[in-house]
């Protein structure tokens, strides 16, 4: 458990560290860092911020019903019912969302068949799977204009071994048990979802 200071630094440092690899264009995104389970409270970004500027202001304090806790004239991201949905079906620490092209267009490729499958990677160990020739699906949901609708779907599609969910021409969310957890979730499915993109291109020109 943090307290919601330290729990908005840690957003802060997330933005920054997204914002500077450009997974965060045009104020796009949220992230979100628990600070208690118990009631359920957590700080997450704000609506419309440029998440590459953050200021201590632009990160809210909510309950699981998304009431802000204390005064602001800030809404909370429009998608803060996603960040609800996998606080209570994981009881994770922090949960990330960031809009790439890669990740839209693996989302893309693979949205009929409702997952990408990614095996034989390196990088598949950051996402906990350590075993000889370890695969992962990584799910995709429609990209639901309610945003009610969308949080359910994501957290019905969301896997306890797979923590990532990608929303179909949109973005990803991933997650960990704490910040530090879901910041490398995060990259190590970014670096997936390119080298998968571009593995395919090299395939359909027949380079490989």
């Amino acid at each position: 458990m943090s307290t919601f200071h330290e729990a908005q630094a840690s957003v802060m440092e997330l933005a920054q560290f997204a914002a500077s690899r450009g997974w965060l264009p045009a104020t796009s995104g949220n992230l979100s860092v628990r600070v208690s389970e118990e009631p359920l409270t957590f700080a997450i970004t704000r609506s419309g911020a440029d998440k590459s500027r953050l200021r201590p202001e632009d990160v809210l304090l909510l309950d699981a019903q998304m009431q802000v806790q204390g005064e602001t004239l800030y809404k909370p991201s429009a998608e803060t019912t996603v960040h609800v949905a996998l606080y209570e079906k994981f009881g994770c620490g922090s949960i990330l969302h960031v809009h790439t092209v890669y990740n839209n267009l693996v989302s893309e490729l693979y949205a009929e068949r409702g997952f990408v499958e990614i095996g034989g990677h390196e990088l598949v160990k950051a996402l906990g799977h350590w075993e000889e020739d370890a695969a992962v699906r990584i799910p995709i949901v429609p990209n639901w204009a309610d945003l009610h609708r969308l949080g359910s779907a994501v957290a019905d599609a969301a896997l306890a071994d797979v923590p990532a969910v990608l929303v179909r021409a949109h973005g990803v969310y991933a997650w960990g048990d704490t910040p530090d957890d879901a910041r490398r979730h995060l990259e190590a499915v970014e670096f997936l979802c390119e080298y998968v993109y571009k593995l395919h291109v090299a395939r359909v020109a027949g380079a490989v």
